[in-house]
Parts: C-alpha cells; structure tokens; sequence
C-alpha cells in the first residue's frame, strides 16, 4: 500500500526546491511573505491487483495554488498577476518539465518505496482573482500515477 503523506512531503519538497518559494500543505507557510504555493491533496484511486494483492497502484491528484498577496512592509500594494503566472509556469516546469534528449523528468520526484509511472496536469483553471484584489491566484491540478517500488 502507498502511504499518501510521504507522498505529499515529497511533493512539497519538490516544488520548494525547484521554485525557490515556500509551500504550505493547506495553509500559509510560516514566514512566506508575499509570494508561496498552498499544496492541497485532493482525491485519490486506486487501480490494479487482485483482491489478495494489497499493492494498489495509487493516482492521487494535489492542488498548487500559486499566491501572490501584498507587500506587508508596504501598505496599500496588491498581489502581482505576472509573479502568479511565473509561478505557476514554475510548477509545471518543476512537475512535468522533461529532458528533451532523454524524455526523462526535469525533476525526479523521490518517495520512498514507490515508482512514479506518470505525472500529467489534470486541470488547469488559471487565476481565480481579479487584478484589483489584495491576494492573486492561480490553480492547477496535477495527477501522479504511483506504484510501489
């Protein structure tokens, strides 16, 4: 059986280290400042074996919320749409970038005992606020398609 929190952990490590931005698992992270991602794991199948087999392949799907909020040294500034969409080119960059030469991922995504058999964008809705706002965001949905190792 996949265990879904190192899953989530690895992916958070991931998108942190590539981006160079904080990501908080479903809430702000300490410190963030104006610019981090918000990691939602969201649903979950489970594919493959006979009954007796307990090692289901798993295709959890995560949210990455990109946000862009105001300065808070400065009052009256706004979140900034273009560090949204450079964000999230970032994540998917960082999820699906692929090696031309070998087609091997950009990123490998390391979780103890499991091989990553595909990554994919499962939606994308773009930003979801209104330039005037304080806080700007921008949603993507990815899909991982898990095996155990």
């Amino acid at each position: 059986m996949i265990l879904r929190r190192p899953v989530s952990m690895a992916l958070a490590a991931l998108l942190a280290s590539t981006s160079g931005r904080p990501v908080g698992r479903g809430k702000q992270p300490a410190g963030a400042g104006q610019h981090y991602y918000l990691l939602y794991s969201l649903d979950t199948t489970l594919d493959g074996p006979p009954l007796a087999d307990t090692n289901d392949d798993m295709s959890p799907v995560y949210q990455v919320t990109s946000v862009s909020g105001p300065d808070p040294s400065k009052p009256g500034t706004v979140g900034d749409p273009d560090q949204v969409e450079w964000m999230a080119d970032k994540a998917r960059e960082a999820l699906l970038g692929r090696d031309p030469t070998t087609g091997l991922w950009l990123h490998p995504l390391v979780i103890p005992g499991v091989s990553v058999m595909g990554r994919a964008l499962d939606i994308e809705a773009g930003a979801t606020s209104d330039p005037t706002d304080g806080i700007i965001s921008y949603v993507q949905r990815f899909r991982l398609d898990l095996t155990p190792a």
